[in-house]
């Protein structure tokens, strides 16, 4: 069977790409108030309560990350301050890529141009391109776009800007739930899961799979 070569590789970012420590920087800030033996417990919340804000009205994202660790905090009845919420943002800021990355990135940008699709603001993603390793040819923001993934209008702007149909590019994700449910829903049926461990897989949503960056390079026959 002929291998697809895409137009344009597209993926997301934090997770995927760099090692998106969200519960690490929570964990950190929250050490005085939270024990160890609850403290996986109150960073899965703080995940839920990120993906139920990035659904609602768009803000951005500090300010959904100030939201969702409230909420959090509420639940779990402990204090939570704006310097929490800033700390968190600043931890953000420092994180790299996961070791994978830069060798396969550069490969597959030798042969397609790399577009990333981000549920970042401008000014947080501008940390973190520089040291993927590899050129991307475009970098799109929910704050760019005025919504989130899993939201549909992210893709739909992206596939706008790029001039191509949902069957011309590849989508690689490490999360069904923010990116490859509504890729499939879209219509874009090729897609890659890189199953870092975030989420299990549900092969109905028809992707290939691999454990890393390191991988992609095969799957477009490179």
């Amino acid at each position: 069977m002929a291998v697809f070569k895409p137009k344009f590789i597209t993926f997301d970012c934090y997770g995927t790409l760099i090692n998106f420590d969200m519960a690490g920087a929570a964990a950190s800030v929250f050490a005085d108030r939270i024990s160890v033996d609850n403290m996986q417990a109150f960073t899965t919340d703080f995940a839920r309560y990120r993906l139920d804000e990035v659904l609602g009205a768009f803000k951005l994202y500090p300010q959904v990350v100030s939201n969702a660790l409230q909420r959090t905090c509420n639940k779990w009845r402990v204090t939570c301050t704006a310097e929490d919420s800033a700390a968190i943002m600043t931890a953000c800021t420092g994180w790299g890529p996961h070791p994978d990355v830069p060798a396969g990135l550069a490969r597959v940008a030798s042969e397609f141009p790399l577009v990333l699709l981000t549920n970042s603001t401008d000014q947080l993603i501008a940390h973190h391109v520089p040291r993927l390793g590899a050129p991307i040819h475009m970098t799109i923001t929910a704050e760019e776009v005025g919504a989130y993934k899993p939201q549909m209008k992210g893709f739909e702007y992206m596939l706008d800007k790029l001039g191509c149909g949902p069957d011309e590019i590849l989508h690689v994700s490490s999360s069904l739930r923010y990116d490859l449910m509504t890729a499939h829903d879209l219509g874009i049926a090729h897609k890659v899961f890189v199953n870092r461990g975030h989420e299990p897989g549900t092969p109905y949503y028809g992707y290939s799979e691999i454990r890393d960056i390191g991988g992609l390079p095969a799957v477009v026959g490179l």
